[in-house]
Formats: C-alpha cells, structure tokens, sequence
C-alpha cells in the first residue's frame, strides 16, 4: 500500500472518530453544546472542537489527541510531542508551542472498533493545558531542559528517563531517531499521574 493510500486511510478514520465522538461529548456533557472546527487555520492553532457552556456562554477550544496507531490497546501513558524535523529543520512540537489557543487536549485512548469503519467505544481524558504547563515548569520541564537530553546525541532510539520525572510512576522522553523521518520528541507522560496532580479529569 502507497503512502498516499495509507494518508487517505488515516484521514477516513479521523473522520470516522470524529464522528463518534461528537455523540460522546452530546451524551455525556450535557451543559455544553459543541461545534467542530473545519477552518484550516483555527485547527493548526491546535482548535478541533468548541465547547459552549449554556449557562455561561463560555467557550472551550478543544484540541483532540487520538492514539490511533494503537487500536486495540488500552495504554497507560499518553506522548506529548516536544519537536520533530521537517525538510532537516527541528521544529517545536505541540506541547510547548506558544502560537497554539488550545484550553483543554481531549486524549482519546483504549480506542477499540468492531468493523473497520464502526468504533465501538474509548476513554476520553481531559487535560488543562495551563494547568499541564504549570506542573512541568514546576519540575524544570521545559522546551529547553528536555531538548538537552538528546543535544549531545540524536541518534538515541527510544526511552530516555530524565532526573526532572520518576520514570515509571510520572515519564520519561521517547526519541524515535531511527524509525521515523521526522525524528519526533515525545514527553510521555502517565495518564494516573496528570489526574492524580489535577491537570486531567476523565470524561469516560
């Protein structure tokens, strides 16, 4: 199967989750309404989805963190990517990428289908992103303190522990040097830890 096939398969199935998704979030939050975003522009700002309180009119920007690579599975710790390469230029990743208005990161996890096409169930974990922040810049983790570990040596491949995380009770860096082209940094970070801190609350 071609690149191109395989791009395609992945948007069907973004498409596909989304909208199973959409009939999650009207189930199971009732005081919101929300909206998906189609405007190229706001999405790249990491905005999928308004959420709308109708009590208070307040609106949410919403962007959605699916483990699609790993349906099937129920993991335990979610990546937060750090930076990656593109055309040999290190770029900043998500997490720590200032131009992003992201408010909350819908992780989507333990994604399982019966039919290709036809998802059956998930969990959805919230995570405040001004809360997430604070709790790494409270534990010197930042763009810079992370990016040092792999300064010295990118050809690292895989788990790299850090002092700044317990690496199994908190996280540890991931660098995926040999497996992919664009080389991605990734914080991962344990799922039970974010909630146990107050940064995450699952939805479902």
């Amino acid at each position: 199967m071609g690149v191109q096939s395989n791009f395609k398969k992945d948007l069907q199935k973004e498409k596909d989750l989304a909208v199973f998704l959409d009939t999650l979030y009207h189930k199971h939050l009732k005081k919101y309404s929300t909206k998906r975003i189609q405007d190229i522009k706001q999405q790249l700002q990491g905005v999928d989805v308004l959420f709308t309180n109708k009590e208070t009119q307040e609106v949410f920007k919403i962007d959605e963190k699916a483990q699609l690579d790993y349906i099937g599975d129920d993991l335990p710790t979610f990546a937060f990517e750090i930076s990656y390469l593109k055309e040999d230029s290190l770029k900043k990743g998500w997490l720590f990428d200032t131009t992003k208005t992201t408010d909350f990161y819908a992780l989507i996890t333990a994604i399982y289908k019966d039919e290709p096409n036809a998802f059956t169930s998930c969990k959805i974990i919230f995570v405040n992103r001004e809360k997430l922040i604070a709790l790494l810049h409270s534990k010197n983790i930042t763009q810079k303190t992370l990016s040092n570990y792999i300064a010295l040596d990118s050809k690292i491949q895989g788990k790299i522990k850090i002092k700044e995380l317990h690496s199994y009770k908190e996280g540890y860096l991931y660098l995926s040097s040999t497996n992919k082209p664009e080389k991605p940094l990734n914080l991962i970070l344990k799922l039970d830890y974010l909630i146990e801190k107050g940064a995450a609350k699952r939805l479902i």
